[in-house]
């Protein structure tokens, strides 16, 4: 009559201690073993010395704690994970190698370790049925630790990348501000600290999105990444977090970019998804070229930011760093200032923003009728009138303040409705 499963589970337990045993027994060999295939399938974990070394006893006591857990009966559920193998984690999520290194790391090394179990149960004097019941116990044994240990090690790999990234991206940061702040800075020195050209061509942009919600740090600089695609971009990027919503950045461009390249960054972000708002400085060189494209990119989000209507513009746009010099420090002062200067013409209708872009290009073309007509496409003599019709709602002739109404149309142009007045004020 057969013994009791109580029995059959003592024997099966006897027999895998034992197992587990003669392979501790030759624990160094084993670990070699294991250490020399994870080394050769996934030599992003052997990157140098230090992470070679950390592999072998990441390895060693992993082995030790899985026999451990066999001749001590210790459920995988109350396993802790070596300290050296979650510091193995954290020094991989350090150098940037890919979790799913990690976790394979973990999966080869379970193979082989089945496969050293299986032969020593092979060679082991055992019944046929007895070495069946001794590789299950031991295999969903082994199967459990390597989920359990591969949950824990990820979970620390994660934690420390986020805080790595984190505590680099501060330090990347406070280098870029002592870049924009301190001209007699080492300029090779920087380039190396915060991995980025200064010596090549920049053009700078500030990337946010009006409204909160969602990752919005993530989008702009997964927006940074594909413009840079798109102006086939010398180099990688240059993306710090001006605030939670806004990011600035640097495009290392070919030393003969231009226009070109600003026409293809407009391109890119009038079509990229999630519609980031975008100023674009100008493409300039060098260590200086990198200060100023930024200064013209904070000159252009500030006009944009107070105007509300420009989702996409550049320092290189007609008028705009001119109005953004004038009226981007002190709104309301711009917004007295030009009811002042256009009278009733400043008022924030339909009617009047035609007028007003009918005088502005006039004055533009050099009070010639003529060639206002034709970028309008009016004829003569209706140019004639819309001019006197604007000058009418004026109030008074322009012949001696043209350039203030030259500036107040150019702020009225690009500030819009910030800086007009309603109709009953």
């Amino acid at each position: 009559m057969a013994e009791p499963h109580a029995t059959d589970d003592t024997g099966v337990a006897r027999a895998a201690i034992a197992i587990s045993q003669r392979l501790y027994d030759h624990l160094a060999e084993t670990t070699q073993v294991i250490e020399d295939l994870v080394a050769k399938e996934s030599p992003d974990l052997t990157g140098d010395s230090s992470l070679l070394q950390l592999l072998h006893e990441t390895v060693a006591a992993n082995v030790d704690t899985y026999f451990s857990a066999i001749r001590h009966n210790i459920p995988v559920a109350d396993i802790a994970a070596p300290a050296v193998a979650l510091e193995h984690a954290r020094r991989l999520a350090q150098r940037g190698i890919p979790v799913n290194a990690l976790v394979r790391g973990y999966r080869l090394g379970h193979s082989v370790a089945l496969q050293l179990v299986l032969q020593e149960i092979r060679s082991a004097d055992l019944d046929p049925d007895l070495r069946l019941d001794v590789l299950s116990e031991m295999s969903t044994l082994m199967f459990g630790y390597i989920d359990e240990m591969s949950q824990q090690v990820s979970a620390i790999y994660q934690a420390e990348r986020e805080r790595w990234l984190e505590s680099r991206n501060a330090v990347r940061a406070l280098r870029v501000r002592e870049i924009l702040a301190n001209e007699s800075l080492d300029v090779d020195a920087m380039t190396a600290a915060i991995h980025y050209p200064l010596r090549r061509t920049h053009v700078a942009l500030v990337v946010w999105y009006p409204e909160s919600g969602g990752d919005r740090l993530a989008a702009a600089e997964g927006f940074t990444k594909q413009v840079t695609e798109s102006v086939a971009g010398q180099g990688a990027p240059l993306f710090i977090p001006a605030d939670s919503t806004t990011g600035w950045a640097w495009i290392p461009l070919a030393s003969n970019a231009g226009a070109d390249a600003v026409a293809q960054i407009r391109s890119c972000a009038q079509t990229a998804r999630g519609e980031p708002w975008v100023a674009i400085g100008e493409p300039l060189p060098g260590v200086e070229g990198f200060r100023r494209s930024h200064q013209q990119a904070l000159a252009v989000h500030r006009l944009a930011v107070a105007s509300g209507t420009a989702r996409v513009s550049a320092a290189s746009d007609p008028g705009l760093s001119a109005a953004a010099l004038l009226g981007g420090d002190n709104v309301a002062a711009a917004r007295a200032w030009v009811g002042e200067v256009l009278g009733p013409l400043a008022c924030a209708t339909d009617g009047d923003e035609r007028l007003r872009d009918t005088l502005r290009v006039f004055l533009r073309a050099g009070s010639s009728f003529k060639a206002a007509g034709e970028q309008l496409h009016f004829h003569v003599n209706t140019m004639k009138y819309r001019v006197q019709r604007a000058i009418e709602r004026r109030g008074r002739p322009i012949a001696e303040d043209r350039l203030d109404v030259e500036i107040a149309l150019l702020l009225c142009q690009w500030f819009g409705a910030a800086v007009l007045s309603s109709e009953d004020e």
